[in-house]
């Protein structure tokens, strides 16, 4: 029994950080800050799912890059949704610890908005680079596999012993 709850455990990590957002073609963040608290604290995951900048609405979360093409990026919630003068978007985010709203954003340097989030899990993520969740994911898979198949040859010899 504790053998598959360990497997059950170590599956659904695998699954939460890897292979849905993969799947579903998002991206996983390790929240790194409290400006998200209470909802989302340092250590959080954050999944996020492409999203076209014009459906951002006031109150979604949604992650942008601090620079357009650069990697460091925040994950904020939207509290205004605005034109400049010559008719292109910008976006303003706000930390829900923060008092004050961060620059405005403009539609390129979004990255995607909030598909969902799994407290504590961001250090997970944080701790293994891509290639090592790869990595494991392909080692869960197969532990998988080799112990399914171990049962099924523990049922087989079962069977074959009680027709002798």
């Amino acid at each position: 029994m504790l053998s598959w709850l360990a497997l059950f455990a170590v599956l659904a990590l695998v699954a939460v950080m890897v292979i849905v957002p993969r799947l579903g073609g998002a991206t996983a963040y390790t929240v790194l800050t409290g400006s998200m608290r209470p909802q989302f604290p340092p250590g959080a995951l954050v999944v996020v799912k492409p999203v076209d900048p014009q459906h951002l609405r006031t109150g979604d979360v949604a992650t942008y890059q601090l620079e357009s093409g650069r990697p460091e990026v925040v994950t904020h919630r939207v509290v205004a949704v605005a034109s400049t003068l010559d008719g292109q978007q910008q976006i303003i985010f706000r930390g829900d610890a923060n008092n004050a709203n961060d620059d405005p954003v403009r539609a390129e340097q979004i990255r995607g908005k909030l598909w969902y989030s799994v407290p504590l899990l961001g250090h997970v993520n944080s701790a293994l680079s891509l290639q090592q969740r790869t990595w494991l994911t392909w080692i869960v898979a197969g532990g998988l596999m080799a112990y399914s198949l171990s049962m099924f040859a523990g049922a087989w010899r079962d069977r074959q012993r009680e027709h002798a």
